[in-house]
């Protein structure tokens, strides 16, 4: 037999060939899941990012120490009354309106009570009964006695007794007529409103006619409320870091009001609460004013300026980053992994566009300048800008 033949170069070549072909295709499919895989990822990565809320932060901006901040504060008057009736009737005549000046004891209206008026006359007849049974027992008791001490023997000492006990019994049935009558006609005075002190009506809730009922009650308003503004009252609330530079009898403060602009009034703090509230982190404190000209309002809006020993440093932020809800004034700042950390914060001074923060906040701090609705702690946000520094307070 002849020897196998070498493989035909060519069939080699083709063999060769195929190898290196499945091997560039798999490479070729390798590199495309990889690739697939990789932008999938990036994808989704991409995705998750563009979900995330976007914010802007600011840095705060050191201003100036403040020897002083401004707080809103509302007038009340010193001493108010508000003026129910004690008895029940009708409305006859009312003497003073509103913004009328009354004096202690003046009488503000009259009531008409039919009611009471029967009641009272009931009560007296009564009385008249009474005192008459009363005497005819005293004469009985008496005689009666006389008979005993005559030795006649007429009359048993028990009998006496008896006498004078029904007496005595009388007497007391009396004396309860009389206390019921009186009771009638101090309820009867009560038909007169006055005035409990020297003031200014500054409420009258009703008319002539109108129904009235004893003492009022939880749904209906006083008849009229008399206040003294003289001095007024102005109640308010001290953040925690400046407690310390109050001092009752010795701070003093200056009030401006919208009614009177340009015009400055000046007050002393008076009392504190000697304590700070948990849900405001503040301490209430009472502030006098002298108003014998009339010229400030109870009610009315306040703005004052409080004076401190030592000058305190605050910062300045937007005041788009403020958050009001149920906890409080609040400021959003990104923390590591960028989420979201609430801060609680006190405004020491209002700019309009920014304000100073006097407490809740550091330099190091990334603040939210409009933080979305909702915003939540812990929550993850994608910073658009950072590090920008907040506008100063000497900007505004």
């Amino acid at each position: 037999m002849l020897p196998d033949s070498p493989p035909n170069p060519s069939r080699r070549r083709l063999r060769l060939g195929g190898r290196i072909a499945i091997a560039v295709a798999a490479v070729i499919v390798v590199i495309g899941i990889t690739t697939r895989l990789s932008n999938g990822k990036k994808l989704e990565a991409w995705t998750k990012e563009q979900a995330l809320p976007s914010v802007s932060v600011v840095t705060p901006d050191a201003t100036e120490a403040l020897s002083s901040i401004d707080l809103p504060a509302r007038f009340e008057a010193y001493v108010r009354a508000p003026i129910h009736a004690r008895t029940s009737g009708y409305l006859k005549k009312w003497y003073a309106d509103i913004g009328a000046k009354v004096r202690a004891g003046e009488v503000l209206a009259d009531l008409e009570t039919p009611d009471l008026d029967q009641q009272l006359l009931q009560a007296r007849a009564d009385l008249a009964t009474a005192k008459a049974n009363e005497a005819l027992a005293k004469t009985t008791a008496d005689r009666w006695s006389a008979l005993l001490d005559s030795d006649s023997g007429a009359v048993a000492p028990q009998e006496v007794d008896e006498k004078k006990g029904d007496y005595a019994a009388k007497r007391a049935v009396a004396q309860a007529a009389q206390a019921n009558v009186d009771r009638l006609v101090a309820t009867k005075g009560f038909a007169h409103l006055v005035a409990p002190f020297d003031g200014t009506v500054t409420a009258r809730n009703t008319d002539v006619g109108a129904l009235v009922n004893e003492g009022g009650n939880a749904n209906s308003p006083a008849l009229f409320e008399v206040s003294d503004t003289r001095k007024l009252r102005l109640f308010v609330n001290i953040p925690q870091n400046y407690v310390g530079g109050i001092k009752p009898g010795a701070t003093t403060a200056t009030i401006t009001v919208p009614e009177h602009p340009g015009q400055v009034f000046t007050a002393t703090v008076e009392s504190s609460a000697q304590a700070v509230d948990a849900a405001s982190n503040a301490m209430l404190a009472q502030l006098i004013v002298d108003n014998r000209d009339s010229q400030l309002l109870p009610g009315g809006y306040a703005n004052v300026n409080l004076q401190l020993p030592n000058a305190v440093t605050t910062f300045s932020i937007p005041s788009s980053a403020l958050i009001f809800n149920k906890s409080g004034l609040q400021v959003a700042t990104v923390v590591e992994g960028n989420k979201v950390h609430l801060n609680q914060v006190t405004i020491a001074r209002d700019m309009g566009r920014t304000v100073a923060i006097g407490s809740g906040l550091t330099p190091a701090d990334q603040v939210i300048e409009n933080p979305p609705d909702g915003v939540a702690e812990g929550q993850l946000v994608h910073v658009a800008e950072s590090g920008t520094k907040a506008p100063s307070a000497a900007q505004h």
